[in-house]
């Protein structure tokens, strides 16, 4: 068997230590270590999860030889530094969304590649998930026509002002946290660039970071409906109506991995839903799917799941969509 990539991880809190134990399960991928800037966290969590070694310093981690990749959950402005950083140590990196916080920064990483030769990509872990495999499998077979609108609501309540999502100079805010999944999935599902954009943001008055922003992503073969929200109820869904069907994904962004998911295909017979088929796709752990493929990538060769060329085209969107915002206008994007 193909020995396991041997990971640590830079970070204690929040999203890590959901995606640590979903590591663990991966065919491919090991952690072996665990990093934060307070030794006692992080040999808390080391315990708590079973990794061999606590780290007091993110530059520690970065440094140990036994170590052949990074896996960055830190805050959003901390993403590029540290993912360039362990670059430069000769480690292959996977960093949470967005892995940058503009274009031109997400080009300094590409470059910091290049010139290090690591794989580097962004954790877009809904990419590799069956049930988004299925839906645009289905999508492009035409069964529900060949013009499309996505429709993606996606919110959740948050009024800490000590969370990183409510901290502007951190790259916090609605669009970054949540709306990129929008941009993603549409971008994924209809597998073209928006050409034109058009978006609407309401900023917390304390927090100066956007709390709902609204948007129009407009494609060649269709549309790109979003909302996304910080201060409203937790809720996601995704929508993908055609001609001749409709597409429906029940929890779009966090599927429970404990039970299986399930996607909704209609044909549009009635509105009471007696032409709703409903596929179920087996209970998987999205992060599991995710670590292991970046692992077999760098065993194996080939792309990342999600190459920064694809980083790239998602933050020029979301961009736009920030232009579009503040200048209340449709912002045409370059071809």
């Amino acid at each position: 068997m193909t020995q396991k990539v041997k990971w640590a991880v830079l970070g204690a809190a929040g999203i890590a230590r959901r995606v640590i134990p979903a590591m663990q399960q991966g065919d491919y991928t090991e952690v072996v270590g665990i990093a934060s800037r307070d030794l006692s966290k992080a040999k808390a969590a080391a315990a708590e999860f079973g990794i061999p070694k606590a780290y007091g310093s993110y530059e520690e981690a970065i440094r140990d030889g036994d170590v052949e990749a990074i896996y960055i959950p830190l805050p959003n402005h901390l993403h590029v530094p540290w993912s360039i950083r362990a670059a430069e140590a000769g480690k292959h990196v996977l960093c949470e969304k967005p892995v940058a916080m503009s274009a031109a920064e997400c080009r300094t990483l590409i470059a910091a590649r290049d010139r290090t030769k690591v794989k580097i990509g962004e954790a877009f872990m809904v990419r590799t998930h069956p049930q988004w495999l299925r839906a645009r499998e289905i999508l492009r077979s035409g069964e529900i026509g060949p013009f499309a609108l996505v429709i993606f609501p996606f919110s959740y309540f948050n009024v800490d002002p000590e969370n990183v999502r409510n901290i502007s100079e951190y790259g916090g805010g609605a669009m970054m946290d949540i709306g990129c999944y929008a941009v993603q999935i549409s971008r994924f599902l209809l597998g073209e660039e928006p050409a034109r954009v058009t978006a609407r943001m309401d900023k917390d008055p304390q927090f100066q970071v956007d709390r709902l922003t609204s948007g129009i992503l407009e494609y060649p073969s269709g549309q790109c409906v979003f909302s996304c929200a910080t201060q409203l109820v937790r809720y996601q869904r995704v929508q993908i109506l055609g001609s001749k069907g409709r597409i429906e994904v029940e929890i779009a962004v966090n599927p429970p991995f404990d039970r299986p998911t399930r996607v909704l295909v209609d044909n549009g017979a009635d509105l009471l839903g007696s032409g709703v088929r409903v596929e179920e796709i087996p209970r998987c752990d999205q992060f599991t799917i995710q670590a292991d493929l970046f692992s077999q990538a760098i065993r194996e060769g080939g792309p990342v799941p999600t190459p920064l060329e694809d980083s790239l085209a998602n933050m020029t969107v979301i961009e736009a969509v920030f232009e579009s915002a503040r200048a209340q206008a449709t912002v045409h994007l370059r071809k």
